[in-house]
């Protein structure tokens, strides 16, 4: 645009309105609310201490088929089969009473569910959630919880949890896998056609606790092989589930008055076009693309190169058809034998990659990220010659 195409009346315009919304910009800085790292919710939209997005995005980038649900819980019911996982992680009290018979439901279909917390007890046919063991001078006690009996849930190592709540008085069906200062903290047991989990509270999946020892291990146990499909719900975490309850804590509120300021400077503008009418251009959105990057980022600001090797490394066991990993000093040898029994064949590679990870397992300081991508390609090749192996063998079994 030429300068001439502008009058002195329009320029006075055009640079009154760069300083109101510079103004706007920087009240909007000044007053908008901090992210409340108070708030214990465990949703998977939270980056804060007790939210859940690193776990959601931590599977979802191993490969798990994973979703958020929003919509009413009826509507996921007629989706459920014996494939099915459905996470309830601290539902909010009041809507977990109203969805009791839905879950049941769920259950009745074959579906597994996951529930946390007191409230995630009501959604349970049978509920024996209380109150745990006080603790002086802590409104949430914590504790390293110990396994109880074998078995994949048991065997996922040292967890982390606040036994604020228990399982009280379990039946000969229920399971008691993990306790706290003797309370049943992590329990299983069948309901209907499917099964329930339930945790005395979500804190081994929460941002600031999924890498510490076992609590992964947990989660990934808790909700079975990576073929199943996760529904992670968010409808029940919120009394208000429209669009203003997800702007809560956000500056959305001041957008009313830049909006209403923009309209009155396009009121008051005498703008002309002065060239021909052409359409917008389509601006191309690579969303994949973004979310690599932006999940790379954030491993980059953690400087968590050896989680995103355990990840892997835990893909891999898994592929292999070892669910626990127990700690002794013959681990790599076993795992080699594993590995060599599956694949048919012992390398260099294969056995250097697996001791590398065995290592970083139990190492505090980080990997360097170009030695951690090397080992998760590697994990990932022989996670799909395994894969291949199996499948050939099932086709020639039949």
């Amino acid at each position: 645009m030429s300068r001439s195409s502008l009058s002195r009346r329009d320029r006075r315009l055009l640079f009154a309105f760069l300083i109101i919304v510079a103004l706007v910009l920087i009240v909007v800085a000044i007053l908008a609310p901090q992210q409340d790292d108070q708030d214990r919710t465990p949703s998977t939209f939270s980056s804060g201490s007790h939210g859940a997005e690193a776990a959601y995005l931590a599977l979802e980038q191993s490969g798990y088929h994973i979703e958020r649900w929003k919509q009413p819980l009826s509507d996921l019911v007629p989706q459920v089969n014996a494939h099915t996982v459905v996470i309830f992680a601290e539902p909010n009290f009041n809507r977990a009473m109203r969805s009791r018979t839905v879950v049941q439901q769920i259950l009745d279909h074959g579906g597994r569910v996951l529930v946390t917390g007191m409230a995630g007890g009501f959604l349970l046919p049978e509920d024996r959630a209380q109150a745990g063991s006080p603790v002086a001078g802590s409104l949430y006690p914590s504790c390293d919880a110990q396994p109880e009996g074998f078995g994949p849930l048991a065997d996922s190592g040292t967890v982390h949890m606040r036994a604020s709540y228990e399982w009280r008085d379990p039946r000969p069906n229920q399971r008691v896998q993990y306790t706290c200062r003797g309370d049943a903290v992590v329990v299983s047991f069948p309901a209907g056609h499917g099964q329930v989990v339930w945790w005395a509270d979500s804190q081994p999946l929460e941002n600031a606790f999924i890498a510490k020892d076992g609590d992964l291990a947990l989660l990934l146990a808790s909700i079975g092989a990576p073929g199943n499909r996760i529904v992670w719900d968010e409808s029940l975490h919120d009394d208000e589930a429209g669009l203003w309850s997800y702007a809560k804590g956000t500056p959305v509120h001041l957008l009313g008055a830049q909006l209403a300021v923009v309209a009155l400077l396009l009121v008051l503008s005498f703008s002309r076009r002065s060239g021909p009418l052409l359409p917008d251009p389509v601006v191309a959105r690579d969303a994949p693309l973004e979310f690599v990057y932006s999940l790379g980022a954030l491993y980059d600001k953690a400087g968590a190169t050896n989680t995103a090797v355990e990840i892997a490394y835990d893909r891999f066991r898994m592929t292999l058809g070892r669910g626990a990993r127990p700690a002794n000093a013959q681990q790599t040898e076993e795992m080699m034998g594993v590995a060599t029994a599956r694949l048919g064949r012992e390398g260099p590679e294969l056995r250097e990659t697996i001791k590398t990870c065995e290592e970083l397992r139990y190492a505090s300081a980080q990997v360097q990220p170009a030695r951690a991508l090397t080992l998760v390609r590697a994990l990932n090749k022989f996670g799909e010659e395994v894969s291949q192996i199996g499948g050939t063998n099932n086709a020639a079994k039949k």
